[in-house]
């Protein structure tokens, strides 16, 4: 359905017209959809040797009730700062869900078939995250990043 169809008399009315997202072993929501049909395990699990050289501390890993496994997203690394408009180290400091937010984003606007530069309309993207750690527990304890010049560049990025 294209927002053209859509009758704006409707009390109430709405239309997705796109829709994007990364989840744990599927890098868009048809994978998601295979992955959910074919009831396909998609959380990470690691042995005592990876956690332990991924900095575990061995008292906690013989805890009979730690868990060793957690959902992973692939291809975090790949974010075009410069597609997006920023530096290198600006999106060193941004929290890696901004950068999916923001890539995730793109997808869902390219998925409803529109180009922003050239949509006279107005386009909304829903979207949630959850707090950023990534701020309390990178860049807090980094001088370099949270110095006078660097602090509220980093709140914004995160």
């Amino acid at each position: 359905m294209h927002v053209e169809d859509f009758d704006k008399n409707e009390a109430g009315g709405i239309a997705i017209i796109g829709m994007a997202g990364r989840f744990p072993g599927a890098k868009n929501t048809a994978e998601f959809w295979d992955n959910l049909r074919a009831g396909k395990e998609c959380i990470t699990h690691f042995t005592d040797e990876e956690l332990l050289s991924s900095g575990v501390d061995p008292e906690t890993l013989s805890r009979p009730n730690y868990v060793k496994s957690r959902p992973m997203l692939g291809d975090i690394e790949l974010f075009d700062a410069a597609f997006f408009g920023f530096t290198p180290t600006e999106a060193a400091w941004m929290d890696p869900q901004h950068r999916l937010f923001l890539e995730c984003v793109w997808e869902t606007i390219e998925n409803a078939g529109y180009a922003p530069d050239c949509y006279d309309g107005a386009i909304s993207v829903y979207g949630g995250a959850r707090i950023s750690s990534y701020l309390l527990n990178n860049l807090h304890r980094n001088p370099k990043v949270m110095g006078p010049e660097g602090e509220v560049q980093a709140l914004l990025l995160n």
